[in-house]
């Protein structure tokens, strides 16, 4: 090629010719050369990711994995950080670990990249469970031949299924040991394990629907909403008295159609527990009023006729003329009754009554009821043994002798009626002489004269075994008569009595 300028003269000049591949790629090397000075410097990757030796990066899938693992780092870093952002000085922490990118990390020597077991489902220290037996039921081969009743496949098998056991029932590490348990000792302490999860669940159940010391259960406590929603009551105040066999709380009265209601009135709600009071069937089973229906009951419908008792022998002493609380209603074992006593304040007991000579005289004289004959007062009028005649049991109110709590009381052809009135005697007779009444009779004397009867004794022992012997008389020569009964209805409006036919 010869170039020419119009300044000079013409001159020949060669230039070298090259193809155009060379000037394509010449090109573009210049375009990725401009395109990464357009970028800053990154640190060598090797030097980033020390990976200790020198690997062959000729592959690219090595490098991507590489890239990939440097990327989970930064971001498990990050999320670290955001985790103690969120969780702060709090007490409650929240763990991110879920969202964490987990990588086996080579020649890692921080704590922080390390992955926790204990954060993980797995637990390197959890012995493994036992080699489950094929469904065909034998494993191996001619004498290496192991069947599902192998006593060690057995025994391991056993010890593995402890952990199915109730969580409050301590089995231990027993596959860590490798201990093996036969069928024998596996069988006794599931049933173990069973009897003790009914035991604790009849317990959690009694305590529920136990009426407790102050306290009512649920459906106690329905009850009594029931009568308050009645109209039969206004109100129901807190618990006043509390004794082995219930609960006596105070209640504002309310109306009924067909009777009045007292101003003032008590709640005695019988305890549907036997725990503290459990010789019930002593004053109830031998009860001729009672007995047909008592063979029939079960232990906790037992409290019902003791509540139904009590009702009965209240309004036989009321048709006599007896203070002592009138009843209102009776549903179940809750016992609605008037309030002795005076704006929310109860009468005192005899025992804690604070009275003068002449009023201790005459409560003892009201006691006994001073007529024709010295009688005792319950055994003279309505023909019943309190059986639990006390200083305890008998409040003063109004100037007189107010008699309580007589669901115990039988009449006196019980077979044990004889000795149930002499200790109400002996009570009688030891309180009022403590007391300082010295008209008091003896415990001896005093029975002699109410029963009747003419026994001797030098001591309670003797008399004790004269009343036994006596009890035990009557009973026999009850049976060898034979004697028919017939039913008669009650003054009361109570379940029919049974009268001999001698009477």
């Amino acid at each position: 090629m010869i170039l020419q300028s119009p300044w000079s003269a013409t001159t020949t000049k060669t230039v070298s010719v090259c193809s155009l591949t060379d000037v394509m790629s010449e090109q573009l090397a210049k375009q990725l050369d401009e395109e990464s000075n357009a970028f800053p410097d990154f640190p060598d990757v090797s030097v980033v990711l020390d990976v200790g030796e020198a690997l062959d990066t000729d592959s690219d899938l090595m490098l991507a994995q590489m890239l990939q693992m440097q990327f989970d780092k930064e971001f498990d870093t990050q999320l670290r950080t955001e985790e103690k952002k969120f969780n702060g000085d709090s007490k409650l922490s929240i763990s991110f670990e879920n969202y964490r990118m987990v990588h086996p990390y080579e020649d890692s020597v921080s704590s922080e990249d390390e992955v926790d077991w204990q954060d993980t489902p797995h637990d390197p220290y959890k012995a493994d469970k036992p080699m489950t037996t094929p469904r065909k039921g034998f494993t191996g081969k001619g004498k290496n031949i192991t069947t599902k009743h192998d006593e060690v496949v057995c025994g391991r098998k056993n010890t593995s299924r402890m952990d199915n056991f109730a969580p409050e029932v301590n089995v231990g590490d027993g596959l860590g040991m490798d201990l093996k348990l036969s069928n024998q000792v596996y069988n006794s302490l599931k049933q173990h394990c069973y009897s003790e999860q009914r035991r604790s669940s009849r317990l959690h159940e009694k305590k529920e629907h136990s009426t407790a010391e102050q306290a009512v259960d649920p459906k106690t406590r329905l009850l009594m909403y029931k009568m308050v929603n009645a109209g039969v009551l206004e109100n129901i105040n807190g618990c006043i008295s509390t004794g082995k066999e219930s609960v006596v709380f105070h209640a504002a009265g309310g109306s009924m159609e067909d009777k009045a209601v007292p101003n003032e009135c008590v709640l005695k709600v019988f305890k549907t527990t036997l725990n503290e009071f459990k010789n019930r069937d002593k004053y109830i089973k031998d009860d001729y009023r009672f007995k047909d229906r008592f063979s029939k009951l079960n232990p906790r419908k037992v409290i019902r006729l003791w509540a139904e008792k009590e009702m009965h022998n209240l309004a036989r002493m009321k048709n006599a003329d007896i203070p002592c609380p009138e009843v209102v209603v009776l549903k179940k074992h809750i016992l609605v009754m008037s309030f002795i006593g005076k704006d929310h304040v109860p009468a005192p007991k005899l025992k804690d009554a604070m009275l003068s000579s002449e009023d201790m005289k005459k409560a003892y004289y009201q006691v006994l009821h001073v007529s024709s004959d010295v009688q005792l007062w319950l055994y003279m009028e309505c023909n019943l043994v309190h059986a639990d005649l006390s200083e305890y049991n008998m409040l003063w109110h109004e100037g007189k002798v107010w008699l309580i709590d007589v669901s115990q009381s039988i009449e006196p052809t019980h077979p044990h009626g004889l000795e149930f009135l002499f200790r109400d005697c002996r009570n009688v007779s030891t309180f009022f002489q403590k007391g300082g009444v010295s008209e008091t009779m003896n415990p001896y004397e005093l029975f002699n004269v109410v029963s009747g009867l003419e026994l001797t004794g030098d001591s309670e022992a003797d008399f004790l075994v004269q009343i036994e012997a006596l009890e035990k008389r009557n009973e026999d020569h009850v049976q060898r008569r034979g004697k028919k009964t017939y039913a008669s209805s009650t003054s009361d409006g109570g379940p029919p009595l049974l009268h001999d036919e001698d009477d």
